[in-house]
């Protein structure tokens, strides 16, 4: 299933569709619960901030690192066992950290779950797009995407909630169960799917070959990819200091601060697809570009934002244009990659992604600590918009 789970397409919104969102769900559901139980876990083993950083940096960096063998892995095996340690694996990590008794065995446990899921993407993307034609790809990517929307707008809340009357460790136990089940069973819904080993191998991809005989084809992928990770890195470099920016600046409280974030992450539960749709109708290049320039102005308009409806309407469209801007991406990667090399370059891409904005979030504080928030996300934005027009320069006679 590396390729393909069957060698038929399917229509949008099918079920099979509908199954990968909720993997997608799955997949990302304890991740998403690891920042709002992150002042229980601190409590409880009575951390400083740089011990507690290292709760997220673990999981993180680990997460990271393993997209590249996940990647390659699902170039060379089926990546229907990726998938399930995705989302399985992930799970059992997550009982595992709810047994946790000391910072270290914590740490052991974050580093194992982040690795386990590192295959998930790289093998799940190109499944997602190889089930649909490809005029409707970056829209079923779009709807993939969701499920990683959901998780992040609504577990947090069940996930403290469950911390603030159970404690921490119950709450990872709870989430974790139900993630187990499914991984399983989703894995043995693929396995009946796939029929036999011929026909998993089969993929109908007429698509890409007329793409691959694009001169320049490599050329424009590595510019594409370069314009994506310097682009989301620069974001998510500025967006990492958003609440201290809100509470510091505007004076606003941490749970005003936490709504705002809340806001801008509602956009994950229809952005994705709209933005695969602009992608299918317009082409990837053009969105890409336009949903940067977009993002670059609304960076520099937060720090002259009044706290309320401006900068919630500033950080709304921040949001629409990040889910947008991942489906987009996907669905390029797609088109432009080899079968045999397609999840070893998801797995480069979904690596560079989270590594490069781990090194820059450093140098924003930095740069925030010496000049200001003002002068921090104006060089941001202007950043963005000089990355964006430099690998444009590359990707504007793309024939898409």
């Amino acid at each position: 299933m590396g390729r393909s789970t069957d060698p038929k397409r399917t229509s949008l919104f099918s079920g099979i569709l509908i199954l990968f969102t909720i993997a997608h769900f799955a997949h990302h559901l304890l991740a998403a619960s690891l920042y709002p139980l992150l002042p229980f876990i601190r409590n409880n083993f009575k951390l400083d901030y740089t011990r507690s950083a290292g709760v997220v940096s673990a999981f993180s960096f680990a997460n990271g690192i393993g997209q590249l063998p996940g990647g390659w892995l699902a170039d060379r095996i089926d990546s229907r066992i990726l998938i399930a340690l995705g989302i399985s694996g992930v799970a059992l990590a997550g009982i595992l950290i709810g047994f946790s008794q000391t910072y270290v065995m914590l740490l052991v446990f974050l580093v194992l779950m982040g690795a386990l899921g590192g295959g998930y993407h790289p093998s799940a993307a190109p499944t997602v797009a190889s089930l649909v034609e490809p005029k409707v790809r970056g829209r079923a990517l779009g709807l993939h995407e969701i499920g990683a929307g959901v998780a992040f707008f609504i577990v947090p809340v069940i996930a403290a909630a469950i911390g603030a009357s159970l404690g921490w460790r119950v709450s990872f136990i709870a989430l974790a169960i139900p993630t187990l089940i499914y991984g399983v069973v989703f894995y043995q819904i693929l396995r009946r799917r796939a029929g036999s080993t011929k026909a998993r191998q089969v993929e109908i991809d007429y698509h890409d070959e007329t793409s691959l005989t694009i001169p320049g084809r490599i050329r424009r992928l590595v510019a594409f990819l370069i314009l994506i990770v310097a682009s989301g890195a620069i974001v998510h470099s500025a967006l990492a200091f958003l609440t201290l920016y809100i509470v510091d600046e505007l004076g606003a409280s941490e749970q005003a601060a936490a709504t705002l974030l809340s806001v801008m992450q509602s956009a994950g539960l229809w952005a994705s697809v709209a933005g695969g749709y602009l992608s299918d109708r317009l082409g990837k290049v053009k969105v890409v570009v336009t949903i940067n320039l977009v993002t670059a102005a609304c960076i520099y308009l937060l720090t002259h934002a009044s706290f309320g409806v401006e900068i919630g309407t500033f950080l709304l469209i921040i949001g629409i244009c990040t889910f947008m801007r991942l489906t987009v991406s996907e669905a390029y990667i797609m088109e432009y990659t080899t079968k045999r090399r397609r999840s070893t370059v998801y797995g480069i891409y979904y690596f560079s992604m989270t590594e490069t904005g781990a090194v820059l979030a450093p140098v924003m504080g930095n740069m925030i600590d010496h000049f200001g928030f003002h002068v921090s996300f104006a060089v941001a934005s202007i950043a963005l918009v000089s990355v964006t027009l430099i690998c444009s320069l590359f990707l504007w006679r793309s024939r898409e």
